[in-house]
């Protein structure tokens, strides 16, 4: 199999559901119901100086991570795990720029190795091959005050 057919590969199975979360931009609320019915088992929840991080673990074996500011509203999600998440799930209201902005990095012919997106207000990056999945997404204008992206990993 050529690189550009792993890369697009890569593309598609970041599209397609294989769990599902928190919505980036929801509330912590849809964090829980998400978990009950998914399914999925709380691994833990942190608290840190102005944000939290709800992770869980998928029927699939996905580690999810959300992480939502004090007042409650989810500014990133990360994952890791042999099946990538439902991204139009995890992204919702965020999940059609990102598909136009794939459509951009495949147009460009940028679509080997790591997808990197940086439009206007949607941040995404995402790595993948068969059974190794990993990525991050948030929206800097959601991050809490004093917290940096840097915390979505």
């Amino acid at each position: 199999m050529t690189r550009t057919m792993l890369a697009l590969a890569l593309l598609l199975a970041l599209a397609l559901p294989a769990g599902a979360s928190a919505s980036l931009g929801g509330s912590v609320a849809t964090v829980e119901a998400d978990r009950v019915q998914m399914q999925s088992a709380l691994v833990r929840i942190t608290r840190i100086n102005g944000y939290s991080v709800h992770e869980i673990l998928t029927p699939t074996g996905t580690t999810i991570r959300e992480y939502y500011s004090s007042a409650g509203i989810v500014f990133g999600v990360a994952w890791d795990g042999e099946w990538p998440p439902d991204l139009r799930q995890l992204l919702a209201t965020y999940f059609d720029q990102y598909q136009r902005s794939v459509q951009s990095v495949r147009r460009a012919g940028k679509s080997r190795g790591r997808l990197a997106i940086d439009d206007n207000g949607l941040i995404v990056q995402a790595f993948g091959h068969a059974r190794s999945f990993s990525g991050i997404a948030y929206a800097p204008a959601l991050l809490p005050a004093g917290v940096t992206a840097d915390v979505v990993r």
